[in-house]
């Protein structure tokens, strides 16, 4: 649980700082909680700040010290090699299937926007495909069960496992149809369709990006 955790704080700390870069410490808190992260991702705000600061020594981020009006303030901004390492970690979450584990699939599709349709598109064909597969050899491990000297609960539990994966591999072929439809969300180069309420805190975000994108050169 522990290794699969950290790996979707990555992608999660990763993504956002690329979404909203340039972009402090503490507005990368406050929105990754807003997304319950610590609920569904078992995230905490000391793993989101211990994230950037590995992130940093890992070279996909860069962080920059500013002096904002009166205080200084750490400010994060990917580089080139963190948004490769952010390309890899989507795909591999968005391909990989994990029986009864829905956290990477769920932690990739939180971060689709920030890809164009097309790259959605692919790795959710692909991970049909590996579903598909998965159910095969699943169903099969099913029957050599039912007639093996098993405990009777050991079936019904590769019963919901084969359960779970259909269920899943039916929703996908139905996404999938969407995206391919142009539906489901906006995707990266594609115009905003939803725009946030008047006080949601990422209108501040926005105007502080502007800011530190001054700041550090960037306009």
């Amino acid at each position: 649980m522990a290794g699969r955790s950290s790996t979707a704080t990555r992608l999660l700390v990763l993504g956002a700082v690329s979404l909203f870069e340039p972009v402090n410490g503490y507005q990368i808190r406050r929105e990754l909680m807003s997304w319950e992260v610590d609920r569904w991702a078992h995230i905490n705000p000391g793993s989101i700040y211990s994230m950037l600061t590995t992130l940093a020594k890992d070279g996909h981020v860069d962080l920059h010290q500013v002096r904002d009006g009166k205080r200084d303030v750490a400010v994060y901004t990917t580089t080139e090699a963190g948004r490769e390492e952010l390309a890899t970690l989507f795909g591999h979450a968005m391909e990989t299937v994990e029986v009864l584990d829905p956290l990477p699939l769920q932690t990739a599709l939180s971060m689709c926007t920030m890809f164009p349709r097309e790259t959605v598109r692919r790795h959710l064909e692909r991970r049909v495909r590996v579903l598909e597969a998965t159910l095969w050899t699943s169903g099969e491990e099913r029957d050599a069960y039912a007639t093996a000297a098993v405990p009777p609960h050991v079936v019904r539990l590769v019963d919901l496992s084969l359960a779970t994966l259909t269920a899943e591999r039916d929703w996908l072929v139905e996404v999938l149809a969407e995206v391919e439809a142009g539906g489901f969300v906006a995707f990266a180069g594609e115009p905003a369709d939803w725009r946030p309420d008047p006080d949601d805190p990422g209108w501040q975000m926005a105007a502080d990006r502007e800011r530190y994108r001054g700041m550090l050169g960037l306009v």
